[in-house]
C-alpha cells in the first residue's frame, strides 16, 4: 500500500514538473509596428538586471543582438551581409535600430543570447543537455 502511495505522489510530482517547464519564457523576438527597428520583448528579470549592469559598464563595446541580411533566390553574393545599428534598453524589451533601413522584401537572420539558459529541467529529463549555449535564431522577412 505504501508502495502504490509513493509510486502515485512521484508520479504526480513529475506530472506537475513537466506540465510546467512547457510554457515559452524565451524572448520575443520581432520587427516593430513600422518594420524600422527590431524588438526583442519577454526578456526575464535575471536576463533585464545583467543587460542594465553590463550596459552601464561599457555602453559602446557591447552587442546584445546579430542581426545578418540573407541572400535571396537571385542575389549573385551568397554570403549574409552583418547589419550594424544602435541597441537601446527601453523598459523591458531591446530595441535595434539599424544604420540603414531594412529592405522590403528580403530576410534577416537575427541572433541573440538575451535569456538563453545552460540548461533546464525539461533538457535534464530529456537528455539533451550540451556543453555550449545555443543563442535564439528567429528568421524575420520584412
Amino acid at each position: 500500500m505504501f508502495n502504490s502511495v509513493k509510486y502515485l505522489l512521484f508520479l504526480i510530482i513529475s506530472a506537475v514538473i513537466l506540465s510546467c517547464s512547457g510554457k515559452s519564457d524565451k524572448p520575443v523576438i520581432k520587427f516593430s509596428a513600422d518594420s524600422s527597428s527590431i524588438v526583442i520583448k519577454n526578456i526575464n528579470q535575471a536576463s533585464l538586471f545583467e543587460i542594465k549592469k553590463t550596459m552601464q559598464a561599457n555602453p559602446d563595446s557591447i552587442k546584445f543582438i546579430s542581426v545578418l541580411v540573407t541572400p535571396g533566390e537571385e542575389d549573385s553574393l551568397q554570403d549574409e551581409k552583418d547589419i550594424f545599428g544602435k541597441t537601446l534598453l527601453k523598459g523591458d524589451s531591446i530595441i535595434f535600430t539599424p544604420q540603414q533601413t531594412f529592405i522590403k522584401g528580403k530576410t534577416y537572420l537575427i541572433e541573440s543570447y538575451i535569456g538563453v539558459k545552460f540548461a533546464d529541467g525539461s533538457k535534464l529529463f530529456k537528455g539533451t543537455i550540451t556543453h555550449n549555449l545555443k543563442p535564439q535564431i528567429q528568421m524575420l522577412k520584412r
